[in-house]
């Protein structure tokens, strides 16, 4: 059946406009995305199929160009849409994080993050350095790795420091296990990092691992 023919208040262009974009699911807000189906699919049938394909949202968002345009009825148009609404939302977020103090905004930081990091198939260490007003200066992919495991020096971790002036640093890092606990490994790495920043005066504010649609924040963990 095409959406044309469900009832108005469950097609979802105009339940999101009688009830909020959070009203509608996953598949129903892609569907909005991609206005049309195929032979025999409707959007909504169609944004399903690729959402099961793919596993998640972000999964769907981090598929390599080939991946996505490989899927039946997608291609290098639908690719490019949908990297340049992701590009302009992660502009947004980036806006709101570099106007105020960041610690202020910690929602505005994690969905940024959960865009950048949370549909990776590799681990990604980055850096947000901050200014005196806790204002981002600059975000910064410092390390990339395999499938579970990143090399991260500090010494150059310090370099990046001292070259933007950063008062503060938040540290984030991806599993693309889904799983967001930190390892021992990450608490490791963590207190060597506070201790490397520390002889510069840099402060380390917080460490977020990223994992799917989930982050943890290791300050409210306790564990800075």
């Amino acid at each position: 059946m095409a959406i044309t023919d469900w009832p108005e208040g469950e097609r979802p262009r105009e339940k999101l406009l009688a009830r909020g974009a959070g009203a509608l699911s996953d598949a129903e807000l892609l569907a909005i995305f991609l206005r049309v189906g195929v032979t025999g699919k409707s959007a909504v049938d169609l944004a399903r199929e690729l959402l099961a394909h793919f596993g998640s949202l972000n999964r769907l968002f981090a598929a390599s160009r080939q991946a996505f345009a490989a899927f039946p009825g997608m291609g290098p148009a639908k690719y490019a849409q949908l990297q340049a609404v992701l590009e302009m939302a992660r502009r947004a977020l980036g806006e709101a994080m570099r106007t105020g103090d960041a610690l202020d905004s910690p929602a505005a930081v994690r969905d940024w993050l959960r865009l950048r990091l949370g549909g990776l198939g590799h681990e990604v260490f980055m850096a947000l350095f901050l200014d005196a007003q806790n204002r981002v200066i600059e975000a910064e992919e410092l390390f990339r790795g395999t499938l579970t495991q990143t090399s991260v020096y500090p010494r150059e971790v310090v370099k990046r420091a001292l070259a933007h002036n950063a008062a503060g640093v938040l540290l984030a890092h991806n599993h693309p296990s889904g799983v967001a606990e930190p390892s021992q490994a990450d608490r490791w790495l963590t207190e060597q990092l506070k201790a490397a920043l520390a002889l510069v005066d840099v402060r380390v504010l917080d460490h977020f691992i990223v994992a799917g649609n989930h982050s943890l924040s290791f300050a409210e963990r306790g564990l800075l």
